[in-house]
C-alpha cells in the first residue's frame, strides 16, 4: 500500500480515531451521506456533490492520494477553475469508506486512501458516467478562456522575475509595458460593445 510519507499537510493533522475514520468534520451530515458544500469556485460557484465524488473515485483509480494531494490535483487538471475545499473532499471521502468503496490507511499524522477491489470494480462499470469531472469546472469558459489564464498567470511569473531582479529602470518599463496591456485588454471589450 501507498503511504504518504512527505512532510504533513495541514488537512491530514487530527489524529485518526479507533477505527480510523475521522466524524463531524466540516461539512459531515451524519449516517444519510447529506453534507452542506461543494469545492468553492471563483465567484461563488459549485461543483456538485456527484462531480467531487466522481472526481476522487477517478482520482483514486490513478494511484492512492490524501486529501491534500486530491485538493491540488483537481486545481490543477481544472486549470484553477474548481478549488476544492477541505470541507467538501473529506466528507466525500468519508462516504466512500463507509460504502466500502476507499480504504485509508494512516501512518503518523498522514492519511493515504485508495480504492478496494469493490472500488475498482464500480470505477470500471462507471467510467463513462464518471467521466472527467474537472473538465466540466470552468463553467463554460472552454479551451479559449483556459488559454487566456494560462497566459495570464505567466505574465504575472514574468513581472515578479523582473520585479524582483531587474534594474529600477526595467521596472519601470515592466510597468508601462503591462498598464498598456490592461488598456488594450479592456479595448477589446469595447469593441464587442461596438459590434
Amino acid at each position: 500500500m501507498f503511504h504518504d510519507t512527505s512532510s504533513p499537510n495541514p488537512f491530514d493533522s487530527r489524529p485518526a480515531s479507533p477505527r480510523g475514520r475521522r466524524r463531524g468534520g466540516p461539512g459531515h451530515g451524519g449516517p444519510g451521506g447529506h453534507f452542506r458544500g461543494g469545492p468553492a469556485r471563483r465567484g461563488g460557484r459549485r461543483q456538485r456533490r456527484g462531480d467531487v465524488r466522481a472526481a476522487v473515485l477517478v482520482l483514486l483509480e490513478e494511484q492512492p492520494r490524501n486529501g491534500y494531494q486530491l485538493i491540488q490535483e483537481l486545481i490543477e487538471r481544472s486549470d484553477e477553475a474548481w478549488r476544492p475545499s477541505p470541507g467538501s473532499i473529506y466528507p466525500v471521502l468519508q462516504q466512500l469508506e463507509d460504502e466500502g468503496l476507499i480504504e485509508m490507511t494512516a501512518e503518523g499524522t498522514g492519511r493515504t486512501y485508495a480504492l478496494t477491489e469493490s472500488g475498482s470494480a464500480l470505477v470500471e462499470e462507471q467510467r463513462e458516467q464518471l467521466g472527467k469531472p474537472w473538465e466540466s469546472a470552468d463553467g463554460g469558459t472552454g479551451v479559449p478562456g483556459r488559454e487566456l489564464m494560462g497566459a495570464a498567470r505567466q505574465v504575472a511569473m514574468a513581472a515578479k522575475l523582473v520585479m524582483m531582479a531587474g534594474t529600477e529602470a526595467q521596472v519601470s518599463r515592466a510597468s508601462v509595458i503591462l498598464a498598456e496591456t490592461r488598456r488594450s485588454l479592456y479595448g477589446i471589450l469595447a469593441e464587442d460593445d461596438e459590434a
